[in-house]
């Protein structure tokens, strides 16, 4: 037996990384999941190497771009009609783009709010009504250390991620009288393809190398190491298990220690 045995999961960002991983471990644990991602390539050859690792495996694949509020009411619908509850969503969807403060246009702004904050909001907003109409309910939403700590260049990135905090910690209050629990996770740096490709491009500003600035990086934290997807997965299905009913409203770090740094 799972502890997530007949639960409906949703994951944002779910062809990779975090995403990915979360993916793998509510469907390791016996949840039937909808695994959303604007890469269809990538989010099906996920979801196949999922089924593949665990047979007879329920895993609904959608290609959305979580920007577009009206694609996103059109998954929530048909998971709704397809498994007739939503048990947890997870929003992991999220880009990254950083630079100095003077340079940032506008539509770069725009288009990481788009994804990072009102994407989130939207999921959160989607959610809100077949939970409370089931009476119980877990939403966790993906954030990151930069809601709790900024760094140069990264105004952009730090202040949406701060926004998903902002709309966790509201959420929870509203929607708590209904048995939801609502939390954010703030992952330290973790070794996904977004966070490879950062390290590349920050590492080149610095005449570092992308694996020479995650092992700078790595240097930091007290663990001294950098975090792997399955890890932060681990989290996110506590955060949404009956062993953390009681949790809500928190923003959890999961930083290896760097913060003390």
């Amino acid at each position: 037996m799972g502890r997530f045995d007949g639960s409906v999961v949703m994951v944002t960002g779910s062809a990779q990384g975090i995403g990915a991983a979360t993916v793998a471990r509510f469907v390791s644990e016996g949840a039937r999941v909808a695994a959303v991602d604007i890469d269809t390539a990538a989010n099906e050859s996920m979801a196949a190497s999922v089924i593949g690792d665990n047979p007879g495996a329920e895993i609904a694949t959608y290609s959305c771009d979580v920007a577009d509020a009206e694609a996103q009411g059109e998954v929530f619908a048909d998971v709704v009609r397809r498994w007739s509850r939503l048990d947890v969503l997870v929003t992991s969807a999220g880009i990254y783009v950083g630079g100095p403060l003077e340079e940032i246009p506008m539509d770069r702004w725009e288009s990481i709010v788009a994804v990072n904050l009102t994407g989130v909001l939207v999921s959160n907003r989607m959610a809100a009504g077949p939970m409370k109409a089931q009476g119980s309910g877990a939403i966790v939403n993906i954030a990151s250390m930069a809601a709790k700590t900024s760094w140069p260049e990264s105004a952009e990135y730090s202040a949406t991620k701060s926004g998903v905090v902002g709309i966790t910690r509201s959420a929870a209050m509203e929607l708590g009288p209904h048995g939801i629990t609502v939390n954010a996770l703030c992952p330290g740096n973790t070794l996904t393809a977004m966070v490879r490709k950062v390290a590349t491009e920050i590492g080149g500003t610095l005449g570092m190398t992308g694996s020479e600035w995650l092992e700078m990086r790595a240097a930091d934290t007290a663990l001294g190491r950098l975090a792997e997807p399955w890890e932060m997965a681990g989290i996110i299905a506590f955060l949404a298990s009956p062993d953390a009913r009681y949790i809500t409203g928190q923003a959890i770090e999961a930083d290896g220690g760097l913060i003390l740094s």
